[in-house]
């Protein structure tokens, strides 16, 4: 069973309207209490980053701005850049508890599983 799957981005479509966004490459792995999401967004801080959840759906918003340039600019090829990525979660996932950490232009999602579904040791009495 796959704890997430990438959905389209219905509702940051809709409410964009023809806006053409960059996918960020992204590294799902389980840890031993839930999973863990990576994904790699150059140039976008923590002022630029929006991060919703509707139901169990989380949209991962980033902005970057164009580079301001001094002088005569010669050649851009890099440019304000927005992304996107729509991620349909799990039920097993606590989503009261999910965390966000954003370092170097690497988003950390941290998908806390819900208690219920953790594993637990049942004691045996006499």
């Amino acid at each position: 069973m796959k704890a997430i799957v990438q959905a389209e981005p219905k509702a940051a479509a809709e409410r964009t309207e023809h806006q053409e966004f960059v996918v960020p490459v992204v590294n799902i792995f389980e840890t031993g209490d839930g999973y863990a999401l990576e994904a790699e967004m150059p140039g976008v801080n923590k002022d630029g980053l929006e991060i919703t959840l509707e139901g169990n759906e989380i949209t991962v918003l980033g902005r970057r701005a164009a580079e301001p340039v001094n002088g005569g600019l010669l050649l851009r090829e890099r440019s304000g850049a927005d992304y996107l990525r729509v991620f349909e979660l799990d039920p097993a996932i606590d989503t009261s508890k999910i965390s966000a950490k954003m370092e170097q232009g690497m988003l950390t999602l941290i998908l806390p599983k819900s208690e219920r579904v953790k594993p637990r040791k049942i004691i045996v009495s006499n």
